[in-house]
């Protein structure tokens, strides 16, 4: 499989550089330091995962399987390749004119990098969550139901009601469970018609994390999305994350490994250059690393 996006280019981020972390001793990586065991079959399996930003080679040879209905942690010093990771499981990256991703990332054994993929289902599947909260400047109400309107599962408007074919019971239906499987209903339920941008960034970011649900996802991708909050939003933000895990996939990139110990059931850990190093249960990564690079940055040395 070998893309290289041709939409719209988007910024990218501190991911696409590659300088050498102050600190770093040199380290050859093991195979099985990343080679992850678990029960069951997983929901995403990456083989042989390379990305090109121009020359800049952004990520290299990454092979991981993720299981399903947990929560994966992200973790590495800036411009690892975490972001860049996390875009390639939904074909994000594509929307970076100068990228160019090689390796296969399968879904539920489907190759996601087949050129017959249809990147709206993909997207509707796996879902993302930024760093920054992005409501619409619309109400609360139409921002969790645009993208199932935009996906044709609710009609609403006056040729709906003229056909007989009005949604608007099952958009209320939609929107009370979306805010409430993200921890928001109780807190905005009388005033769904209300401008979202009024909300507090807090509240702003469960209602992004509620309208990625609102589209039946199965596995929801997050991009830091506690770094701009404060610690009562953030603990809100973590407690969400665990609880999701039960029901869906969930993949975080964080720059807080107090963050990842807290709410992950397995940690990948990145360095520089692109490299995942070492791939294992959480509590096996922060308590008795395989890696000395992954025990330096850890415990502080670098990063």
């Amino acid at each position: 499989m070998s893309n290289t996006a041709a939409d719209t280019e988007i910024d990218m981020d501190t991911d696409t550089e590659t300088t050498t972390t102050t600190g770093e001793s040199q380290e050859e990586v093991k195979a099985e330091w990343t080679d992850y065991d678990f029960a069951g079959q997983p929901k995403l399996s990456v083989e042989n995962l390379n990305v090109w930003y121009g020359d800049d080679h952004a990520l290299k040879d990454v092979s991981m399987d993720i299981p399903e209905e947990s929560v994966t942690a992200l973790i590495g010093p800036s411009g690892c390749g975490k972001s860049t990771y996390l875009r390639c499981l939904n074909r994000m990256n594509d929307r970076i004119k100068v990228a160019n991703i090689d390796g296969s990332v399968e879904l539920d054994g489907m190759e996601i990098y087949d050129t017959n993929t249809n990147l709206v289902e993909l997207r509707k599947r796996v879902g993302m969550v930024f760093q920054a909260p992005n409501p619409f400047p619309k109400s609360i109400r139409d921002n969790i139901s645009y993208g199932p309107r935009k996906h044709g599962d609710i009609n609403k408007g006056f040729l709906a009601r003229l056909l007989g074919q009005d949604d608007s019971d099952e958009e209320a239906e939609l929107v009370e469970r979306a805010l409430k499987q993200a921890a928001l209903w109780d807190e905005v339920s009388d005033r769904l018609d209300a401008n979202a941008l009024g909300l507090s960034g807090g509240q702003q970011q469960r209602l992004c994390i509620a309208r990625c649900l609102a589209t039946d996802p199965e596995v929801i991708l997050m991009d830091e999305p506690a770094s701009a909050l404060d610690p009562i939003a953030t603990a809100k933000i973590e407690d969400l994350i665990e609880d999701l895990a039960k029901d869906y996939t969930v993949v975080v990139v964080t720059h807080s490994m107090q963050q990842a110990a807290r709410i992950s059931d397995q940690t990948a850990v990145f360095l520089t250059g692109g490299e995942l190093v070492e791939y294992d249960d959480t509590d096996k990564i922060f308590e008795n690393p395989e890696s000395q690079r992954v025990e330096d940055y850890i415990t502080g040395k670098f990063g």
